[in-house]
């Protein structure tokens, strides 16, 4: 058995991982920790970032002061659920990719997985469902468990 798990940094997701590394421990189950990084994310922040402290003409050098923070801050969070998986005997590997998350999570999530998880919100926090959820959930043909 194989269980993906969506990881993009939100206390959402990294409440899913901890569902889901229950389940691996009960199942002996490989889990695989997936996170994807977007650039227009990064390019959208620094542009904001360039509107607020009215300094555009620097918004490339904050899009890589954002997208280094962006891998920096992922790589964290996945080190520290490496971390928990091995203390918890959990056979566990981590998957960073560059690209559009939509795209990206259907491809990875339809490559032959037993389960999905995912946190039923992202990093905005919004409380309506994540805007991901709902472009995916009905796309992916693994069982899928979301997680609030």
């Amino acid at each position: 058995m194989r269980i993906l798990v969506l990881v993009d940094g939100s206390k959402w997701s990294q409440k899913a991982a901890l569902h889901a590394i229950a389940i691996a421990k009960k199942k002996e189950a490989k889990l695989v920790l997936f996170s994807v990084l977007d650039r227009k994310e990064a390019k959208a922040l620094a542009f904001n970032m360039g509107l607020i402290s009215q300094d555009l003409a620097h918004v490339q050098r904050f899009e890589e002061k954002v997208w280094e923070d962006m891998k920096r801050s992922i790589r964290e969070i996945m080190t520290n659920l490496l971390v928990l998986c091995r203390d918890e005997g959990v056979n566990c590997s981590v998957k960073i990719t560059e690209g559009s998350a939509r795209e990206k999570v259907l491809e990875e999530a339809n490559s032959g997985y037993s389960l999905v998880v995912m946190g039923a919100y992202g990093r905005s926090g919004k409380t309506r469902i994540g805007s991901l959820l709902e472009e995916v959930v009905g796309r992916i043909e693994a069982p899928v468990m979301v997680v609030r």
